[in-house]
């Protein structure tokens, strides 16, 4: 079977493009981070103006939310990254430039509310978070697949659920009505963006069901969060799961088998020997995160049981 170049596939999915365009355009909701933002609460801080410096007692928000919704922001910040590397590789012309500019400006609203919300409700140290968006921007951001396009497009199939997902629970955690309608809000957007790159990939899958599949079994096996060049990330990571917020257990079953079922991956037909070869790979990854997953639950069940003896 013929291995089609990125310029070949960018050219044969350029129609599921343009159809996927015009759905979202369609379904999309106009919205404003303003109205999301509880303006009443807020107050002068510390510094020229002369206010009140933040202090620990001034968040009502538990730490765990406050760590979740630090990391979810900081994996917002870093969208200047995102948007040159999707417009490297996608392109700005035609209907993938569309996407590629569409995609930038609905995820720039994402991060101008979350730091607007944390800022006006004191939720955070507004100086230690500052100082951790520079270091994060600083940095960029990469992932390991950026110069494919298929991988690419794989990646954001799965990343975009699992953000969506993080978003809902972390407002769930916040304890704050207008947090949870907020990231809902937020979340609602992401979902729509995977819903673009599903379909997509789902096409690829037609045009190119061996090189589809090799991707995204390369994805899965590599799969890293955006946000995981943050500085201490693994510890606050393994706090968010903890809390249930986003854990393995989720990451399989809520984000993993949702976008396989759609893709119908182990019913894909026309492969050749290397994409069968993914298949497996698939196959045996998801063995392996049910049984991580399973290994989790009976520590974080037995952590809890341990606190509430004490």
């Amino acid at each position: 079977m013929t291995t089609l170049s990125q310029t070949a596939l960018l050219r044969e999915l350029e129609p599921a493009v343009e159809k996927n365009l015009d759905r979202h355009l369609a379904v999309a909701k106009e919205w404003f981070p303003h109205e999301y933002v509880p303006w009443s609460e807020g107050r002068t801080f510390d510094g020229p103006l002369g206010g009140e410096a933040w202090a620990e007692s001034d968040s009502t928000i538990p730490d765990v939310a406050r760590t979740a919704l630090i990391v979810n922001l900081l994996t917002e910040d870093n969208l200047p990254s995102y948007h040159h590397q999707i417009a490297t590789l996608f392109g700005r012309d035609g209907a993938w430039g569309t996407w590629v500019h569409r995609w930038t400006a609905e995820e720039g609203r994402h991060g101008t509310a979350i730091r607007d919300y944390l800022t006006v409700t004191r939720a955070v140290d507004p100086v230690a978070l500052e100082r951790a968006r520079m270091t994060h921007m600083s940095a960029g951001y990469r992932n390991a697949h950026d110069e494919e396009m298929l991988h690419s497009l794989a990646y954001v199939s799965f990343q975009e659920l699992a953000t969506r997902i993080s978003h809902r629970n972390t407002g769930r955690a916040a304890g704050d009505p207008a947090c949870e309608a907020l990231l809902a809000r937020v979340a609602a957007d992401e979902n729509l963006h995977m819903v673009f790159y599903r379909n997509l990939l789902g096409a690829a899958f037609e045009v190119a069901p061996g090189q589809t599949m090799r991707a995204v079994a390369d994805v899965l096996a590599q799969f890293q969060m955006p946000g995981n060049g943050i500085d201490g990330f693994a510890r606050k990571s393994v706090a968010i799961a903890l809390a249930g917020i986003y854990d393995l257990r989720q990451h399989r079953d809520d984000v993993v088998m949702p976008v396989l079922r759609q893709w119908d991956v182990f019913n894909v037909t026309g492969l050749d020997a290397d994409g069968e070869a993914a298949r497996d790979q698939i196959a045996t990854h998801l063995d392996d995160l049910e049984r991580a997953a399973a290994r989790f639950e009976e520590k974080r069940d037995a952590r809890a049981a341990r606190l509430a003896a004490r």
